[in-house]
């Protein structure tokens, strides 16, 4: 892997990049794999489990936020930072995001995000599952993404 002296100094959002750029970037890849598969289109939800340090202090670093960000199709280095607080705050209210196709589908930070707490998983500290549901709530397509640091996933 070849990394050059921009992939050092990522630009991002948050307090700290594996908290937030990181889990960012890997949300997009996520829904555009969902694009590559040519399964956005059965996409009814889509949800992320968060395990060790993401889980414990994600909430206060804005992993979350950076997720949804990413659901959106954002990356961290194009996002318009003037909407980001807007647009976090009528998911928070209407409970549905816009993929970046133009769908949307329902979606609650709440119950959508779930911090495991105290729960690693097994290569790296800072583990995402995503899981994308079709319309009766079953799995159709997951991944696993580690945030390594400075924003590598």
């Amino acid at each position: 892997m070849n990394v050059s002296v921009f992939d050092l100094f990522s630009i991002g959002i948050g307090p700290s990049s594996s908290h937030t750029v990181g889990p960012m970037k890997a949300a997009c890849a996520f829904v555009e794999s969902l694009i590559s598969q040519d399964i956005i289109d059965d996409v009814h939800g889509l949800r992320c489990d968060l395990y060790g340090s993401l889980a414990a202090t994600g909430k206060g670093h804005g992993t979350g936020d950076a997720l949804i960000l990413g659901f959106l199709g954002e990356m961290p280095d194009t996002v318009d930072v003037t909407t980001i607080e807007g647009r976090l705050e009528a998911i928070n209210e209407s409970k549905n995001l816009t993929l970046p196709n133009g769908r949307v589908i329902d979606f609650d930070p709440a119950n959508d995000l779930d911090f495991k707490r105290l729960k690693p998983l097994p290569l790296h500290p800072n583990g995402m599952h995503m899981i994308a549901l079709n319309e009766a709530g079953e799995p159709i397509s997951d991944q696993i993404y580690y945030s390594l640091g400075g924003g590598f996933i």
